[in-house]
């Protein structure tokens, strides 16, 4: 099968690359509200993209009536922003957490979820998430016809759970990925738990 992507629609070539482009990581994102509230929402268009500075990628589109979508309009502002990485244990806290509320409602207070402080940081994470990133903007890049905007994260502190993480001899964090249990996306309304894990020597 060939696709050429000029001939087709916007939505037609969303749902082409959200099939083939698996498994993606997903960042569940922590932002706050105009009103002081909490906003929780899901993206897979999401990756780390440097170490120095330390950043990561999020490409956060509309609502269906073409306005802002409120991580996006609360990062902008704000600033700053939290991401989780979900475990599979939280998967159907995280699919409900997609829902688009009314304005003034907390998917936090929705989903019954408990936060915790985060050291050193204004906005606090989800408790019960065995990772957790501290971001501040870092850039916004309007894609297209502002659709979509790409925001950079500078990532200013880390939360790594005790029960999967230590650290090597080299003074390295080391993370049990099997421990983690982290969720990916691939296309449609379809997940991936963590599989079989494989270990080799780089090359190099």
């Amino acid at each position: 099968m060939y696709l050429d992507f000029s001939q087709m629609t916007p939505s037609e070539i969303y749902f082409a690359m959200t099939q083939t482009i698996v498994p993606r990581p997903i960042a569940w994102v922590l932002s706050e509200n105009v009103d002081g509230s909490l906003n929780l929402a899901p993206f897979s268009y999401f990756n780390a993209v440097n170490s120095d500075p330390p950043l990561i990628s999020l490409s956060v589109g509309s609502k269906p009536d073409g306005s802002h979508k409120d991580t996006r309009a609360n990062i902008l502002q704000r600033k700053r922003f939290v991401v989780h990485i979900a475990h599979t244990e939280m998967l159907e806290a995280l699919n409900a957490s997609a829902k688009i509320l009314p304005a003034g409602e907390s998917e936090i207070d929705m989903l019954d979820l408990e936060m915790s402080p985060f050291e050193g940081f204004d906005l606090p994470r989800l408790k019960d998430c065995r990772v957790a990133l501290a971001c501040e903007l870092h850039a916004e890049v309007p894609l297209g016809k502002e659709t979509y905007s790409l925001l950079l994260g500078k990532i200013s502190a880390l939360y790594v759970d005790n029960t999967i993480a230590s650290m090597s001899d080299k003074g390295r964090l080391t993370v049990d990925a099997t421990a983690l249990q982290p969720l990916a996306r691939l296309g449609a309304g379809e997940y991936m738990l963590f599989g079989e894990k494989i270990e080799l020597k780089s090359p190099v």
